[in-house]
C-alpha cells in the first residue's frame, strides 16, 4: 500500500482540504475508539484539528488532566520533524497510561496525524483510582489497535487520492477537447485572412472583410481601422465592423483630433476590463462606453500610419494571451497588404512578402498546382512535419485525404502510418500570385494532443493496475443502472468487497506480490458469469460488484461463486497463501436510489461484516444504528493567519536601468516585499523573511509577491512598455518545492503575463551548494520561458569554476564589490573579470548597490548592461514607480 501512495504522491497533487474529509474521518475515528476502548483525535499541518476528540466531557476532562496539552505539542513536533518514524510514543508519569502519535504519509508528506491515548487495565495499581466511565484496554490490544489504525488510514488516503487523480484526468480531457476545437476554428479563420493577401479588391473592402472575420470569430463587439491624416493632428476611421449596428462609431470618427485617442502614440495597448487605467484612458473609455480595448499600430516606413483597434462595448472582457497573439498576426497581415498596395511591388517582391508571412504563421503550408500537381511552395514548418522522401510517397494521399480529390474549406484528420503521427489538414482553393488556381494546405501536428487525449480517456475510466473500471466509472454506471431499474420496475444489487488482512500479504511478500494478487482477484471476479463488465476497483484492496436487473435473480448464485473464489488459496511467490474477503450488499432501488447513499450503506454493511469476524457477507439492515457524521468548524490557524497577514504586505519596486542604451532608460524593476504590521509598524525584511521561512509561511508570502509583481508588470506592458520586466526573488524553501514550476506556470496563466518579462532570482550560495539539483530545478523553470538571475554573486567566489554550468541569463554582482569601485583595485578587477566572463558565456550583468556618478561611469566602461541602486531610485511603491517611469 505504501508503494502505491509513494507512487501517486509523485504526481505533485496538492493534498489538503480535498484529501481530508472531516465527516469520513470523524466516523472512522469514533468507530475505531468505540471498538478498541481508546481515545483519539486527528490533526493535520494545514488544517489543524480535523476531528472532534472522542469521549464524553467527563472522560476528556480526565484525560486532559492526566496528559495535558504540552505533551500533545511535544508529540506533534517529534512527528513533524522526523523523516523516518511514523509511530512515536510519548513517555508519561503513570505507567497505566499510554500516548502515541501516528503519522500517515502520502507521497513522503504527512497528510494527517492521529493522537491516541489508552488506559491500560493490566498495568493499573490497586491504589490508583480510575473512574468507572473511563474506557480501558490491555497493553497488547493497545499496540494491535495502533497497527490497525495505521492500516485503515492508509487505505482511506489511497482511495481518496485515486478519486482526486481520476477527477483531474477527466477535467483535463474536457479541457483538451475544447482546446482542439478552438485551434481548429482559429486555423480556419487565419486561413481565410491569409487568402486576403492576394485579393484584387480595394484595401477598404479587404479591411472590412478581415475585421468582419475577426469580430465574428472572437465575438468582439467593434473592430476598426483608424488612419492618421497627413497633418498628424487628425484621424479618420476608414473601416469598421460592428456586431450590433447601434455600436457603430465610424460616423463620429471623421476628422477627429488625435488628442482624443490616447493610444495614438505608436505603442501597442492591450487593456482588459480589470486593467488599471491612467486618467486619459479612463476618460476615453467612459466617453465611448468601452469596457476593454486593444490598439495595434500599423507602421509604414518606421512610423505608425494606422491603428488596428478592437473595442468591447457590450461586456467586461479579459483578453486571453492566445487572442492577443492572434490579433497581432492579423495586424501583420493587414500591414503586409497595406505595404504591398502602397509600394506596388512586383510579382517577385509580392512572392517574397507572402513567403515571409507564411514562414511565420505557426503551421505547415503547402501549395500545389491543381492542373500539373506540381508543388509550388512549402514552408520550413511543413518540411519539419514531413520528411522529403516520405512526402513523395504520401503526397497524393495527403491531398486526397478525406476521400475527396480536392476538398475546399474542410478539415480532415490524417494519420501517417510511417511516422505514427496525427495531422489536422485544411484544404483551400486560392488564386496564386500569378493568377493560377492552386490548392493551399495548412497542416498542424496534433500527435501529442491526440495521444494525450487517448491516455486521459483511459485514465479517467480505468484503474491502472488491474484494468478494471475505477471509482468515477462506477458512480457513473450505478446511476444508469438505478435509473433503468426504476423505469422498468426491476431490482439490482451493489456489493462492496474489502480484502481481509491484505496488509499481511504486502508486508510479508512485498508490494509487488500484493499487486499480483490484486490483478489475479480482478481477473477472477470478471470471470464470474454476469459480471464481465460490472467489476470496479475503488482503490487499494476494495472492489465493487454491480449485479444489474438482468442478473438479479441469480444474486445468491453469484455471491456463492464469489465466496468460492476466496475459499481457495492463492499461489504467490512459489507457495499457497490465503486471503479472504468481507462483503457488504445493498439492493436498489429498495435500499436507496442515490449513488452516494447506496455506497455509504454498502460500506456500513461491510463494516458489520468486518466487525462480525471477517470472511463474511452482510446485507444492509436499516435497523443497524450507524454513527452520525457531523462536520466541525475547522480552527482557523496557520492558513488563515497567513491569509490575514498577506493583507498587510505590500510589494515595492526598485528600478533597473539599462546603461547600454542611449539615455539610460528604465528596463524594469525588482519586486521587494515590505511588511507594515498594524501592531508593530514597519518591519525590516531581514527580520521577517527568515522567520517566515522557519514557520513555513514563506510559500504563501512568496506566492503573493510573485502574483502581485506579474500582475503589475502585465499592466506596464499593456500601458506602452512591452519591454519592461520584473525580477522576483525565490527563497530556498520555495525553490525546493516539487511543484514550484507549476506554481509559476499558474501565475503566468492567471495574470496573462509574457513569461519572457519575468526574471526569477536565486542566491549564489544556494545554487553552488547543490549544483546538480539546482541545474535540474532551474532548467525546469526556464522551460516556461522565464529568465533566471544569479543574485548576490561574489559572496561565493569559488563558484566561478561552476558558473557556466548553471542555466542562467543574468549575473547580479553583490553591492559589496561596488562600494569601493574606482578606489579599490581588487573590486574593479573583480567586476571587470566577471563582465568578461559573462560576455564569453552569453549572459548579461546587473550591478547592485550603485549610488554615485563615478561608479556609473566606471561600470559603463566595463560593458555592464544593467544597474540597480539608490543612484536611480530606492525601492518605492507601485504608484510612485509608475508616476516616474511609466
Amino acid at each position: 500500500m505504501m508503494q502505491k501512495l509513494d507512487m501517486q504522491g509523485s504526481n505533485e497533487l496538492m493534498f489538503g482540504a480535498e484529501l481530508l474529509d472531516g465527516r469520513v474521518l470523524q466516523g472512522l475515528q469514533d468507530r475505531f475508539c468505540a471498538c478498541n476502548n481508546l481515545y483519539c483525535v486527528c490533526l493535520s499541518q494545514m488544517q489543524g484539528v480535523v476531528t472532534k476528540a472522542y469521549g464524553s466531557k467527563e472522560e476528556l476532562n480526565y484525560i486532559h488532566e492526566k496528559v495535558g496539552m504540552a505533551r500533545h505539542i511535544v508529540l506533534l513536533n517529534r512527528l513533524i520533524t522526523s523523516e523516518m518514524e511514523d509511530v512515536v510514543e510519548e513517555p508519561l508519569e503513570e505507567d497505566y497510561l499510554k500516548m502515541n502519535g501516528v503519522a500517515i504519509r502520502v507521497g513522503g508528506k504527512i497528510a494527517a496525524i492521529w493522537i491516541v491515548i489508552g488506559v491500560l487495565s493490566d498495568i493499573a495499581a490497586p491504589e490508583q483510582e480510575i473512574p468507572e466511565n473511563i474506557q480501558k484496554t490491555t497493553t497488547k490490544q493497545y499496540y494491535n489497535s495502533l497497527d490497525f489504525l495505521t492500516y485503515i488510514s492508509k487505505q482511506y488516503f489511497a482511495t481518496k487520492l485515486d478519486e482526486l487523480l481520476a477527477q483531474e484526468a477527466f477535467a483535463k480531457n474536457r479541457e483538451i477537447q475544447e482546446q482542439i476545437k478552438t485551434e481548429l476554428q482559429r486555423t480556419e479563420v487565419m486561413t481565410s485572412i491569409v487568402k486576403m493577401l492576394e485579393s484584387e479588391n480595394g484595401f477598404s473592402k479587404i479591411a472590412d472583410e478581415i475585421l468582419t472575420d475577426v469580430c465574428n470569430y472572437l465575438k468582439i463587439s467593434n473592430a476598426a481601422l483608424l488612419r492618421i491624416n497627413r497633418d498628424g493632428e487628425t484621424a479618420d476611421m476608414i473601416s469598421e465592423c460592428c456586431l450590433e449596428k447601434e455600436d457603430a462609431l465610424i460616423a463620429k470618427c471623421q476628422g477627429i483630433s488625435t488628442s482624443e485617442f490616447p493610444f495614438t502614440n505608436g505603442k501597442p495597448y492591450m487593456i482588459s476590463a480589470d486593467s488599471l487605467l491612467p486618467p486619459a484612458f479612463a476618460q476615453f473609455f467612459e466617453k465611448w462606453n468601452i469596457q476593454a480595448a486593444i490598439s495595434l499600430p500599423i507602421e509604414i516606413n518606421g512610423e505608425a500610419a494606422m491603428y488596428l483597434c478592437f473595442f468591447e462595448l457590450r461586456k467586461r472582457r479579459i483578453w486571453d494571451v492566445s487572442d492577443i497573439k492572434f490579433l497581432n498576426e492579423v495586424k501583420q497581415i493587414v500591414q503586409s497588404i497595406l505595404i504591398k498596395r502602397i509600394t506596388k511591388n512586383s510579382l517577385a517582391s509580392s512572392y517574397a512578402s507572402l513567403e515571409a508571412i507564411l514562414e511565420n504563421v505557426g503551421c505547415g503550408i503547402c501549395v500545389r498546382d491543381m492542373l500539373s500537381e506540381k508543388i509550388l511552395y512549402t514552408n520550413q514548418q511543413f518540411h519539419r512535419l514531413f520528411a522529403d522522401d516520405r512526402f513523395e510517397k504520401q503526397q497524393d494521399e495527403i491531398f486526397r485525404s478525406g476521400n475527396k480529390r480536392y476538398g475546399n474549406g474542410n478539415f480532415v484528420e490524417y494519420y501517417s502510418k510511417e511516422d505514427n503521427r496525427y495531422f489536422d489538414i485544411y484544404h483551400t482553393q486560392i488564386n496564386w500570385v500569378d493568377g493560377r488556381m492552386v490548392m493551399l494546405l495548412t497542416v498542424y501536428d496534433v500527435t501529442d494532443k491526440k495521444l494525450y487525449q487517448q491516455k486521459i480517456e483511459r485514465q479517467a475510466n480505468n484503474d491502472f493496475l488491474t484494468g478494471l473500471y475505477n471509482r468515477m466509472r462506477c458512480e457513473h454506471d450505478v446511476e444508469i443502472y438505478i435509473q433503468k431499474a426504476r423505469e422498468q420496475g426491476g431490482k439490482g444489487a451493489l456489493c462492496y468487497i474489502d480484502l481481509d488482512d491484505f496488509k499481511h500479504i504486502n508486508d510479508g511478500l512485498g508490494h509487488q506480490y500484493g499487486d499480483i494478487l490484486l490483478q489475479t482477484i480482478s481477473r477472477s471476479l470478471r470471470g464470474v458469469t454476469g459480471l464481465e463488465s460490472t467489476c470496479y476497483r475503488m482503490g487499494g484492496d476494495e472492489f465493487i460488484i454491480i449485479v444489474n436487473q438482468e442478473e438479479y435473480q441469480r444474486l445468491d448464485e453469484i455471491l456463492t461463486e464469489i465466496r468460492n473464489i476466496f475459499s481457495k488459496p492463492w499461489f504467490l511467490k512459489g507457495g499457497d497463501y490465503y486471503c479472504t474477503m468481507s462483503m457488504g450488499v445493498v439492493c436498489f432501488p429498495d435500499d436507496g436510489d442515490n449513488v452516494q447513499e447506496l455506497i455509504k450503506k454498502a460500506d456500513i454493511a461491510l463494516y458489520e461484516a468486518k466487525k462480525g469476524g471477517k470472511n463474511r457477507i452482510e446485507f444492509y439492515d436499516e435497523n443497524v444504528e450507524a454513527t452520525s457524521f457531523k462536520r466541525l468548524d475547522l480552527e482557523k490557524n496557520m492558513r488563515y493567519a497567513t491569509t490575514n497577514s498577506c493583507q498587510e504586505f505590500e510589494v515595492y519596486y526598485q528600478p533597473i536601468v539599462d546603461i547600454s542604451r542611449p539615455g539610460d532608460p528604465c528596463s524594469g524593476a525588482e519586486a521587494l516585499i515590505r511588511w507594515n504590521s498594524e501592531a508593530m509598524g514597519m518591519i525590516s525584511p531581514s527580520e521577517f523573511i527568515p522567520l517566515a521561512e522557519y514557520l513555513g509561511l514563506i510559500n504563501p508570502i512568496g506566492s503573493f509577491v510573485l502574483k502581485e509583481a506579474c500582475r503589475r508588470c502585465k499592466y506596464w506592458n499593456d500601458m506602452g512598455h512591452p519591454e519592461y520586466h520584473v525580477n522576483v526573488n525565490l527563497s530556498v524553501v520555495q525553490l525546493l518545492q516539487n511543484d514550484m514550476k507549476e506554481k509559476v506556470r499558474e501565475v503566468l496563466e492567471e495574470t496573462k503575463m509574457d513569461p519572457a518579462n519575468l526574471t526569477l532570482e536565486v542566491t549564489e550560495s544556494l545554487a553552488i551548494n547543490d549544483m546538480k539539483r539546482m541545474k535540474k530545478i532551474l532548467s525546469d523553470i526556464k522551460s516556461l520561458g522565464v529568465k533566471v538571475a544569479l543574485d548576490d554573486f561574489g559572496t561565493g567566489y569559488s563558484s566561478l569554476n561552476h558558473i557556466r554550468e548553471l542555466p542562467i541569463d543574468i549575473i547580479k554582482i553583490d553591492r559589496c564589490f561596488i562600494i569601493d569601485i574606482g578606489k579599490d583595485e581588487y573590486s574593479e578587477a573583480f567586476v571587470k573579470m566577471v563582465s568578461e566572463l559573462a560576455e564569453t558565456i552569453g549572459v548579461r550583468i546587473c550591478v547592485e548597490g550603485v549610488e554615485e556618478t563615478e561608479q556609473v561611469e566606471k561600470l559603463r566602461s566595463m560593458k555592464v548592461q544593467y544597474i540597480q541602486g539608490y543612484y536611480y531610485g530606492k525601492p518605492m511603491r507601485a504608484e510612485d514607480f509608475e508616476k516616474k517611469y511609466l
